[in-house]
């Protein structure tokens, strides 16, 4: 596997070639507290996380100010980002079009589930068609 892939010209360091790319190992650093979801809507694409995206999230992660989280308001999972302002933590959209903030203080049930590592786009339509059969 080479250390990067290039977009433009490329690199003089090529012969410097690392060992086998071990992907679930890399991709999934605690598997017990991993999950993946399938994101449904566009609240986050402010966030570059779009309709039918793969979320993966990690339970074992502390939430930090700015993280993309999922959160379980009202019994309902949702991925959301997450303000802190001064005492207060918050979750809210990623998308300038909803602006609503939610306190996490104000709500019914309010409970901070698990930390999004990162998410997954199929960009070739044809594969992706293939593989949601």
């Amino acid at each position: 596997m080479l250390p990067t892939l290039c977009a433009g010209f490329p690199s003089p360091a090529e012969d410097f070639i690392e060992g086998a790319l071990e992907l679930p190992r890399w991709l999934v650093p605690n598997p017990p507290a991993t999950f993946i979801w399938r994101v449904r809507g566009w609240c986050m694409k402010g966030a570059g996380i779009h309709d039918e995206d793969l979320a993966v999230v990690d339970r074992s992660l502390s939430p930090v100010s700015g993280a993309v989280v999922v959160a379980v308001i009202n019994g309902e999972m949702s991925l959301k980002r997450l303000v802190m302002t001064g005492n207060r933590l918050s979750l809210t959209f990623d998308n300038p079009e909803m602006d609503q903030e939610f306190a996490l203080e104000d709500l019914e049930e309010g409970l901070l589930w698990g930390v999004l590592l990162f998410s997954v786009r199929w960009h070739h339509v044809k594969a992706r068609a293939s593989v949601q059969r």
